[in-house]
């Protein structure tokens, strides 16, 4: 029997550490104070994997020291639209297999689609959590076994919606000539980044299917955060109601 979870206060979420955080907004590529990222590719290797062996390019911003990859596949600089996947870092799903979002499968997923259409690239940005970090986010992952969904866990821990920013975007993509893009997404504000920062992009759905473990998470990304995830396969929260 599924045990019934009481939604505990933001009080008693923060009690034990203490958290006093000023809510961060979230920086847009169109934010009027944000500067264009200054970005260094730094050094390129080859990346055999299962599905293709592709290229894999370093990257480094001056002003931060965030380092970001691109993986890249065929020729993408000749100016026809290229199949790519901007994918956020994400330590559990990409490399714990967890299964509390759909993260890991939609990087596969993405990985294995570049594969078969032989010509891609990959952008694998460093903004872990939607852009609070690897510890908050397992902070807001305890707030959301209380009873919070996954905007709400940001909310408490001071933090908007969605701090990612995808300016760091256009220097990357400009580095190997590409400028128009079939982008696997179902997030409209990276549709909406693309455009502000003059790069052509045509939405290519990548929905995954659902868990019992993430279907509340996806179900929040779509209700508040706007994500098109009309064709996944929903399941019911898992009985031990541990949900992201």
């Amino acid at each position: 029997m599924r045990r019934s979870r009481q939604p505990a206060t933001p009080h008693s979420f923060l009690n034990a550490e203490r958290i006093h955080i000023p809510m961060q907004r979230a920086e847009t590529a169109d934010t009027p104070h944000s500067l264009p990222p200054q970005i260094e590719h730094v050094a390129s290797c080859s990346l055999p994997t299962a599905w293709a062996s592709f290229q894999l390019h370093a990257f480094v911003e001056k002003n931060t020291g965030k380092e970001h990859l691109a993986m890249v596949l065929g020729d993408v600089g000749s100016g026809e639209p290229v199949l790519a996947r901007l994918h956020s870092e994400c330590l559990t799903g990409d490399a714990l297999f967890s299964q509390r979002c759909d993260c890991g499968e939609q990087l596969e997923n993405a990985m294995r689609r570049i594969a078969e259409e032989g010509r891609g690239v990959l952008l694998y940005l460093r903004q872990e959590g939607r852009g609070i970090g690897l510890i908050n986010k397992i902070r807001a992952y305890q707030l959301q076994e209380s009873g919070v969904d996954t905007v709400e866990a940001n909310h408490h821990l001071g933090f908007a919606d969605d701090l990612r920013n995808y300016a760091v975007c256009k220097p990357m993509l400009a580095h190997f000539g590409i400028r128009s893009l079939k982008l696997m997404t179902n997030n409209p504000r990276k549709l909406d980044s693309m455009k502000r920062l003059d790069i052509q992009a045509e939405r290519v759905e990548h929905v995954v299917t659902s868990n019992p473990f993430n279907a509340e998470y996806l179900a929040a990304k779509a209700s508040k955060l706007g994500h098109l995830l009309t064709s996944a396969n929903p399941h019911a929260p898992a009985d031990d109601g541990v949900n992201s």
